[in-house]
Formats: C-alpha cells, structure tokens, sequence
C-alpha cells in the first residue's frame, strides 16, 4: 500500500506528517491528471455479446447498444444482459483510472487503500 499501515490506536507525529505529504502528493496529481481521468470511458458487455455498455469515470452510462439477436432474449434476461454490460463497463473505467493512478503513484494501489480505509471505517484495528 501506499505510505505506512498505521495502527489509529498508536499514532505517530511521524505517521501524520507522512499522511499529510501523501496527501498533497494525491491532490497535485489530481489537479495535473483530471483532463486525463475526464477522457477515460470504460466499455463492457453482456455474457451474449448482445448488449454493450459504455460509462464515464464516474459510473454514468454514456451508452448502450443492443445486437440485433437482443431483444430474442426476453425482458428478463434482456435486464440482466444490461446490468451486465454496464458493471463490465464500470469496472473497465476504474481499471483505467486505477492504472492511471499506480503510473502517477509509484507504489500506490487504489485496491488496497479503499481496502485500508473500509477496515479504519468500519473499526477493525488488527
């Protein structure tokens, strides 16, 4: 992960002073990479190959296209292909910014720090 693992039960001035320059570090890139991180678009599709998504950074769906077999599949199975083919999309437009991330970031890995922030939030310390 990026910068230490630190313990909230024995914090350190140290530990602060690294977070905060972490921090400053993540924000001057933020401000330098937001055109970048604005251009991404993430594209997925349903398990049949029938029905494609395309989100922004964000999640919004910018786009979807049906193939021309979709509507065979029934409206149930139709829903489920679209749900399918947004999530895909989703997780490619955070792969892009995650990689967009670790090049900026030598060392930094979005997983593990919303995993490190999940853990501080919801209060496990082990």
């Amino acid at each position: 992960m990026f910068g230490p693992n630190i313990d909230p039960a024995n914090i350190r001035d140290q530990d602060l002073d690294e977070s905060v320059r972490e921090g400053e570090r993540m924000l001057a890139w933020l401000e330098t990479a937001r055109e970048d991180l604005d251009k991404i678009v993430g594209t997925g599709a349903g398990p049949s190959g029938q029905v494609k998504a395309s989100v922004d950074p964000n999640g919004r769906v910018l786009d979807i296209a049906y193939g021309p077999r979709a509507l065979r599949l029934g409206s149930r199975d139709l829903a489920d292909e679209t749900l399918a083919a947004v999530r895909a999309a989703s997780a490619d437009a955070e792969r892009q910014a995650h990689d967009l991330m670790r090049e900026a970031l030598p060392g930094y890995d979005p997983a593990a720090a919303k995993a490190e922030f999940e853990r501080l939030v919801n209060g496990t310390w082990d």
